[in-house]
């Protein structure tokens, strides 16, 4: 019959679903694998540039499955969040309804996609069953001092009266009504992270299955750093900017100082300027601007004079200070002193604004390259008293001479600040205290969780927290003196949903705890987690903090949540990420119903390597459904012509053998690029290449098929050819089946119609024959002074004296060392020979 995928599809999707094939139970019996990726914000429709991640960790699930693991592989959503508010403001829907109709929706398309998930495990955090545990945990961190309130600055509308998350900032003003935005402090919840600063940044040195661009990111942003913190005088007022430089030795070469646009000290200078309003829409357009590229350097550096000056300490001249968008109120002060001639964001910040750029360190082997920073140590020159010391003993006593000045002392900083989760909206987790006069801040007892979310029917966008405006939510009384008393009105930042629930899912239904310790002990940790590099900051620090929270509250055993981290490539568009306000997205529904979902989930995976981005072809896509139709005609022809039969490998003849050698190289190919390797395109590549040979061996025993309906099976002779064939088909049906699961299954059930109502998924994985795979004979190129002469074929089991001597009785050899000395012969791993020659009577050159 024709490949029809669509019609397969849907067989194989209600099968799985019938037999409920992918959900599990803990089995102490069965070494366990937990496959993850991070779980999906329902905004509507999916794009195939999300879906690529789903794909990812469902071939690695479905791997591990047939290799015997015993496979947990749940999804969920990420349901709280601005987006729907926003939904509710501009269509009048609301959020709740918003969000549960997506999720319908995206739930439908990871279902025709064919995704092993175990829906039984499905959650959505913005439902009670979900959050009521947020509250749970939040009361626990309470009561240990880990949640606590101060107050803080925040973006604030001053026509629509409301905070504004940093993305509701667009151009310096409010993204509803376009108000410039302007900084207010107010009370703040936060959770303190910083307890575990040094155990978060200590522990990524031992996590070497993360990738390192991941743990670098970590690890400046944590930003441990030993240094000082130093009072630059304001001039013309009794105060001082506290810095915090780890080059306290550079301190003669500050010439600027630079605050941070989160800075306290901002909204007072601008307040004082002349433009207030100009002043502050340009510090708005620096908060506004992505956190993670002003950490790493990648936005533009930017910035504008304040007007103010301060006086270096050391120096005791004026020095102007800037306000920059490199510069974070999380890191050290939020103020630093810059030092253009020995760091190399403030040279080019120095060098585009005509800032002086002094040099008061040299290297020991002389000046520094011209157009740049020198960072390294090296001897003082140009700083006073201490001009002549080399840099580490110049920080020790510059550090020891500000402690005995009062003007400073050392200091051990961090990047990272305590997390801010206090958010002025509606869709999120209401934060569970009682308000008292008399008792103060009251945590909600178990016995009243979860605090449910009320039915609010009306969204403007306007005013402070929604939750303030419903008076049944508000009034309260206190839970220890019984007097009334207000509910907290803020809810929680939504990445708190998304810090924990990969424990939930090993336990999604339990309702008197967050989850059985016994159950994550069995899962934990996420042996395989996948998702975008976008979230490799915030997310998974937060994670990393919750475990060990939960650690510490003695509900988990282990610090790390995650073992292994793929952060997988964006899918492009004509060379632009797809998002629906670019209009280049591929909805992954219309590429099903042109090719199927195994031709997209084949081409999304043969394109690129998981790490590197795509760039999305339709052409592409069409070639992947040629080659399954090219795998189905080529099965579906032979499936009548192998009987299963007794292996019959005595007696090969030639090309029989090479079909199984290629079968069993090809076994132990896919498999370690499957696993560890993840090189997924490698993998479909070495696929490709034994259809190929198994099209070509057909082609030279005249049993190649046409994809006629009509064509009679073949007549095969041999029973060794049979026996070979069906090898090689059952192998790669196996090994195509996570990339391929609908037609896979299909075309097993016709191959072993006794395979029984599991189907395919609980089939073992194909093992390789190292003998069958051996290569009977190696070919292995000959260099003379390191360019190629020739090729030459031995025995497999030729020794390297074999593969000497045959190397230079090659024909093509000989020419080039006749009449020259052999000085050495270097065989590489019996895969090349490089023989060194030089002219007879030519003495070694010295070092040569």
């Amino acid at each position: 019959m024709d490949y029809r995928p669509q019609e397969i599809e849907r067989k194989w999707q209600a099968h799985w679903a019938r037999t409920r094939a992918f959900e599990v139970t803990e089995d102490s019996s069965r070494p366990k694998f937990y496959s993850l990726e991070m779980f999906a914000y329902p905004s509507g429709h999916a794009h195939v540039g999300h879906v690529r991640n789903y794909i990812i960790g469902d071939i690695m699930a479905r791997t591990m499955r047939m290799r015997g693991y015993n496979v947990l592989h749940p999804f969920g959503w990420d349901a709280f969040g601005l987006p729907a508010e926003n939904a509710a403001i501009k269509a009048n829907i609301h959020p709740e309804t918003w969000t549960l109709d997506n999720i319908a929706h995206m739930k439908g398309q990871l279902q025709r996609l064919g995704i092993s998930y175990a829906w039984e495990r499905e959650i959505a955090t913005c439902l009670p069953e979900y959050y009521h545990w947020n509250q749970w945990l939040f009361t626990r961190m309470f009561r240990r001092g880990l949640a606590y309130r101060k107050r803080s600055n925040v973006n604030w509308c001053e026509s629509c009266q409301t905070v504004l998350a940093n993305e509701q900032v667009v151009d310096g003003g409010c993204w509803r009504c376009g108000t410039p935005v302007t900084t207010r402090e107010l009370e703040q919840w936060f959770l303190r992270i910083t307890a575990y600063a040094d155990e978060l940044v200590d522990a990524l040195g031992r996590m070497d299955t993360w990738p390192e661009k991941v743990l670098t990111m970590q690890r400046n942003w944590i930003g441990r750093s030993t240094g000082a913190r130093v009072q630059f005088p304001l001039v013309g007022v009794k105060e001082a900017i506290e810095v915090f430089t780890t080059r306290i030795d550079t301190i003669y070469g500050a010439t600027f100082v630079m605050l941070a646009p989160e800075h306290p000290l901002v909204e007072r200078f601008a307040a004082e300027s002349p433009d207030p309003a100009g002043f502050r829409a340009a510090a708005q357009k620096f908060r506004a601007q992505d956190r993670i590229a002003r950490l790493t350097g990648e936005v533009e550096k930017e910035g504008f004079d304040t007007g103010r000056v301060a006086m270096n300490p050391f120096t005791n001249t004026p020095v102007p200070i800037w306000i920059a968008n490199f510069v974070l109120g999380e890191y050290g002060t939020g103020a630093v002193m810059a030092v253009p001639g020995h760091d190399q964001r403030d040279f080019e910040f120095a060098t585009k604004y005509g800032l002086p750029i002094p040099i008061v360190v040299v290297p020991e082997s002389g000046p520094a390259p011209a157009g740049t920073s020198f960072e390294g140590e090296g001897t003082l020159v140009n700083s006073g008293p201490y001009t002549g010391m080399f840099s580490p003993d110049a920080n020790r006593r510059m550090t020891e001479d500000v402690e005995n000045r009062g003007i400073g002392q050392g200091s051990v900083q961090y990047r990272l600040k305590d997390w801010g989760i206090s958010r002025q909206r509606y869709w999120g987790t209401p934060i569970p205290i009682i308000h008292c006069e008399s008792c103060g801040l009251v945590p909600v007892p178990d016995d009243q969780l979860p605090v449910v979310l009320p039915k609010v029917v009306e969204f403007t966008g306007r005013g402070d927290s929604p939750l303030a405006h419903v008076p049944e939510f508000v009034n309260t009384v206190c839970s220890t003196c019984g007097t009334p008393a207000r509910r907290e009105t803020d809810t929680m930042d939504t990445f708190v949903d998304s810090s924990w629930y990969f424990y939930r899912f090993c336990d999604p239904s339990n309702v008197t705890m967050p989850f059985d310790p016994a159950k994550v002990a069995y899962w934990g940790p996420v042996d395989f987690y996948s998702g975008g590099i976008e979230h490799a900051i915030l997310h998974l620090i937060y994670s990393r903090f919750f475990s060990r929270v939960f650690r510490d509250l003695g509900l988990v055993t282990i610090d790390e949540p995650f073992q292994r981290l793929l952060t997988q490539g964006m899918v492009l568009k004509d060379g632009a990420v797809m998002s629906k306000s670019k209009g280049n997205v591929v909805d992954p529904d219309d590429m099903t119903a042109a090719f199927g979902a195994d031709a997209l989930r084949l081409y999304v995976m043969f394109v690129a390597p998981p790490e590197k981005e795509v760039e999305w072809t339709d052409t592409g896509l069409e070639g992947s459904f040629r080659f399954l139709s090219r795998v189905w005609r080529l099965v579906d022809h032979l499936i009548p012509a192998l009987p299963r039969a007794s292996d019959r490998w005595g007696n090969l003849d030639e090309q029989e053998r090479a079909l199984r050698r290629k079968t069993h190289t090809t076994i132990r190919r896919v498999t370690h690029d499957i696993d560890p390797r993840m090189h997924l395109n490698t993998a479909i590549s070495a696929l490709m290449e034994l259809v190929n040979e198994l099209y070509a061996f057909g082609d030279s025993r005249g049993i190649r098929p046409t994809g006629r309906e009509d064509q009679p099976p073949p007549a095969i002779a041999r029973p060794e050819t049979a026996a070979v064939l069906r090898e090689a088909i059952e192998a790669l049906v196996l090994m195509i089946s996570p990339f391929t699961p609908h037609m896979a299954e299909e075309l097993w059930t016709r191959l072993r119609p006794d395979v029984g109502e599991k189907g395919l998924v609980t089939f073992p994985w194909p093992a390789v024959d190292e003998e069958a795979a051996r290569a009977e004979e190696i070919e292995v190129p000959v260099q003379v002074n390191g360019r190629l002469r020739a090729r030459i074929t031995l025995d497999a089991e030729a020794t390297e004296a074999d593969i000497q001597a045959t190397a230079l009785a090659a024909p093509h050899v000989k020419p080039h060392i006749d009449g020259h000395e052999v000085v050495k012969v270097v065989i590489a791993n019996r895969r090349l020979v490089n023989i060194v020659v030089r002219p007879r009577g030519e003495e070694k050159r010295v070092g040569g």
